[in-house]
């Protein structure tokens, strides 16, 4: 599956964003679908995962309370609700796909197709 993410930006400290990942092919709703986000001489960061259908989501602590994950397989797209942004959110933001899954992975090693990133920059 390719991966397209979108909604990328500069936003000041308190504000939202709202990430899209369009996939394509016929696999979405068969994959568990994550965001991860990475920063300069780091490794990538799980930021949110769900499942197949939706029932199922994991986000990272960091972000609890504040983000939010969901998808439409009806329109091939996972979504990242960013909320109460801080400039540690501050890098840059990657979608993943893991086919036949059923849970939500969390590591990175474990997903087969990733999108090539939007920047997110949270000034403060």
């Amino acid at each position: 599956v390719q991966l397209v993410e979108s909604g990328g930006g500069l936003v000041q400290a308190g504000g939202s964003l709202r990430l899209s990942c369009a996939a394509s092919g016929r696999t979405f709703s068969n994959s568990a679908m994550g965001w991860f986000r990475q920063t300069p001489g780091k490794e990538r960061e799980f930021v949110a995962g769900i499942s197949r259908l939706g029932g199922r989501t994991s986000y990272a602590d960091s972000v609890n309370d504040r983000f939010t994950i969901s998808r439409d397989n009806g329109k091939n797209t996972v979504y990242l609700q960013m909320n109460s942004l801080k400039p540690e959110d501050t890098a840059v933001y990657y979608c993943a796909a893991k086919i036949y899954y059923l849970g939500v992975p969390i590591r990175a090693a474990e997903y087969d197709s990733w999108g090539q990133g939007t920047q997110v920059t949270v000034s403060s």
